[in-house]
């Protein structure tokens, strides 16, 4: 729903669901055992909520997450190149009491999700160094989000590192930046693609449950501070 002011505002600011991509952000542990939600956690709630009360959104104005969003499908045609596959990009997003996501692709018994690399030199190009990746863990927790919405046992994350697209070079790149490490169409596709495997565990289900529950409870807290002041 949009204001007078053309600011986009959520229907209910009582109902939160986390975005699936969200979740990771939220699972900081807190410093104390009497604390149920870390100080991060609250922070990022506490960001939400303000979007969704004062109807704006943070803008990502990164050429990083830009190349990522412009050339997804650069990176599934890879991976179905490799595969031998025709995985197609997935347009249904799913939702429960707390959780909403749309994965990129969807199998008989799996969740696929992308990820764009940058250039060569950001490009996990083994499954140590994804492993090792800062933003590793907050994708593991997305994809047991994306699991627990689809109902599938199987996760995997797949780094994809495709040409930074000529027709978005004036968006994406500096005139300083190494076009060597942008431009990988002559290396062999299959080594273009590491892939983290995850599998589905129910009783870290049950544990989300329970801590989504909390994040909304806190949620609801900062709401009605906002709406109080």
């Amino acid at each position: 729903m949009l204001t007078k002011d053309g600011l986009t505002k959520p229907l209910n600011q009582n109902r939160m669901k986390f975005n699936a991509s969200q979740y990771g952000k939220l699972m900081t542990l807190p410093k104390s055992k009497s604390e149920k939600l870390s100080e991060g956690a609250k922070t990022e709630i506490l960001a939400l909520a303000k979007q969704y009360y004062f109807g704006y959104k943070t803008d990502l104005n990164d050429r990083k997450v830009k190349k990522g969003l412009l050339q997804e499908q650069d990176s599934i045609d890879l991976l179905n190149v490799v595969r031998i596959e025709d995985y197609q990009k997935n347009e249904i997003r799913l939702e429960n009491d707390y959780l909403s996501g749309c994965c990129d692709i969807i199998t008989e018994n799996s969740i696929i999700d992308v990820k764009t690399s940058w250039d060569l030199e950001s490009f996990p190009a083994t499954i140590k160094e994804a492993e090792k990746k800062s933003n590793a863990k907050l994708y593991e927790w997305q994809g047991r989000a994306y699991m627990m919405l689809y109902d599938k046992p199987k996760f995997e994350l797949i780094y994809c590192m495709v040409d930074t697209d000529p027709d978005h070079e004036l968006e994406l790149l500096n005139p300083w930046d190494d076009l060597s490490t942008h431009r990988v169409s002559h290396i062999e596709p299959r080594k273009r693609i590491t892939v983290l495997t995850y599998e589905r565990d129910l009783e870290i289900e049950e544990f989300m449950q329970s801590h989504l529950a909390e994040c909304h409870k806190y949620y609801l807290e900062c709401i009605k501070e906002l709406t109080n002041k």
